[in-house]
């Protein structure tokens, strides 16, 4: 026997299925072909796409963690094909955007935390207990390794990915390793852009651009003028320095041995 409360104008899709002890409330709508495991509360707001499984104990829109929240209509947006595991939160967003997006074809594994007004790209994979405080971008192909903490309003663009424990309180520009703390470069993540089908010649380019942004000991305006000399005309400098031209918090670190 199925028990749980569905409220009759949630929009639920062809083929959804909807376990045991769930809660559905109004102007909630989920896609065709999601499943929704037992234990799981969707509040109103809920945008969920196609084919997404949400597993037990997660929470989906519910209102930010903000003390300056006062009750707006937002909305929280989930693209298709995303897997939401154990005990997964994603608060829906505030006045400053409207809305929290996450993208398709991700997976949040369990205990991972989404914050209100964040914006997270598709096909990343956040291990468990990563953590986005509120208005945090994430780019397309993030890896964040388990707990990860990124305090609010940090950016990470595409391709990146973080070593477990990592807290990042900086910007972290595409295509890079970033570990320790501060948070700091860690090299070009070259076995991921491989896997997604990078040259040999464009990995080579990033690894060079990167030489001058973080390891030559340059102000980021200098290497910055250097990139644009030597491989301003590629795609790739491009996407890095559109990406350090909008960054909000500031540049990680580059990389340097700690003393002991």
């Amino acid at each position: 026997m199925i028990m749980n409360s569905i409220h009759p104008d949630a929009k639920i899709g062809e083929g959804v299925i909807i376990g045991n002890f769930c809660t559905v409330c109004e102007d909630v709508e989920i896609g065709d072909g999601t499943v929704v495991e037992p234990n799981v509360v969707i509040y109103p707001g809920a945008r969920i796409g196609r084919n997404c499984h949400i597993f037990p104990g997660s929470v989906i829109s519910a209102i930010p963690q903000d003390l300056k929240f006062a009750g707006e209509y937002t909305t929280c947006e989930i693209g298709d094909e995303n897997v939401i595991r154990e005990c997964c939160t994603i608060n829906r967003g505030t006045s400053a955007s409207g809305r929290t997006v996450i993208g398709n074809n991700n997976l949040l594994m369990a205990y991972t935390h989404v914050a209100h007004d964040c914006v997270v790209g598709d096909k990343c994979v956040f291990a468990n207990n990563a953590t986005l405080a509120g208005h945090v971008v994430v780019g397309d192909y993030v890896i964040l390794g388990g707990k990860t903490a990124c305090l609010q309003f940090v950016h990470i663009g595409s391709h990146v990915i973080t070593a477990g424990g990592s807290l990042v309180d900086k910007d972290i520009p595409p295509f890079v390793k970033a570990a320790r703390y501060p948070i700091s470069y860690a090299g070009v993540n070259s076995l991921g852009l491989q896997r997604r089908g990078f040259s040999g010649e464009s990995i080579n380019i990033i690894t060079d651009i990167y030489r001058y942004v973080f390891q030559k000991g340059l102000t980021v305006s200098h290497a910055v003028e250097e990139v644009k000399e030597r491989y301003g005309q590629t795609d790739e400098a491009k996407q890095v320095l559109a990406f350090i031209g909008n960054a909000t918090t500031g540049l990680m670190k580059g990389y340097s041995f700690m003393k002991r």
